[in-house]
């Protein structure tokens, strides 16, 4: 059976253990799942005064202020920083499922996908009440947040597959992603605008266009600021797609092919 039949034979066990998984994230706290918003909510607030209020420059020819330009960027890189993280610690999280038998250990990279969506539903909520109170009010173009999200969603979990395989025997790869992730954020971009800052580099830019998350955080801005199309821009759509299908073809084929260690190392 192929994975996406898998996963969507076992949709309800999915969603339930997501929801189980979202709760006891923050057990024993007294503020619960409250603190699933409150880091994200913080790291904007520091990086708008930062960029805002410490440095000004390169901000020049934005239609909008520039806290919106930063949360329509953050926003998707959150959601793909806490799927990535979860869905490459699933099996070592969950080792008590991976080793029974019968279990479908297929759909755990998806239970965390699943469980950092609800996170990012909030936060695409949040976005759009920011952007309602100043003045940008939702419409046709904003339905595209849909459409970059579940692409993003379809691109992490790929990836995911492979790194949850490739952790259980090599734990330092934890580690590596998340220096990556702590780099990435900055080549992205998302706190300054590539735009102005390599206007004379030019290819420069266009190596930046390689990283398949800047494609959806553009998709993010061109959605809610610009006023774009995703099919305006036809070329890097096909690159991310295929980049996508590839990710997801290749963690598909290291996690079957290291699925029948698992239980042994773990």
């Amino acid at each position: 059976m192929t994975l996406p039949a898998q996963i969507l034979r076992n949709r309800r066990m999915i969603w339930k253990l997501a929801k189980n998984d979202f709760k006891t994230r923050f057990a024993g706290s007294y503020l619960g799942a409250v603190w699933a918003f409150v880091q994200p909510v913080v790291t904007v607030l520091v990086y708008w005064f930062v960029f805002e209020v410490g440095f000004r420059g390169g901000q020049e020819g934005l239609p909008v202020p520039f806290v919106l330009y930063l949360v329509a960027g953050i926003v998707p890189w959150f959601f793909f920083q806490e799927a990535l993280t979860g869905g490459t610690n699933a099996l070592i999280g969950y080792s008590y499922l991976v080793k029974k038998v019968v279990f479908q250990i297929e759909v755990l990279p998806v239970v965390k996908l699943v469980s950092a969506f609800f996170v990012h539903v909030f936060f695409v909520a949040f976005t759009m009440l920011l952007f309602g109170i100043y003045g940008w009010f939702p419409d046709l173009y904003d339905l595209q947040v849909l459409y970059y999200s579940a692409g993003l969603a379809l691109l992490v979990l790929g990836m995911s597959y492979a790194t949850c395989a490739v952790v259980v025997f090599f734990r330092d790869l934890a580690q590596i992603i998340n220096i990556a992730l702590q780099v990435g954020i900055w080549f992205t971009p998302i706190m300054w605008i590539a735009e102005n800052v390599l206007v004379d580099h030019p290819l420069l830019w266009k190596a930046l266009k390689l990283n398949p998350v800047y494609y959806v955080v553009t998709g993010y801005r061109d959605a809610l600021i610009y006023k774009n199309w995703f099919w305006e821009r036809p070329l890097w759509t096909l690159y991310f797609w295929c980049f996508t299908a590839a990710a997801f073809l290749f963690g598909s084929w290291v996690f079957r092919r290291l699925k029948i260690h698992f239980a042994d190392v773990l």
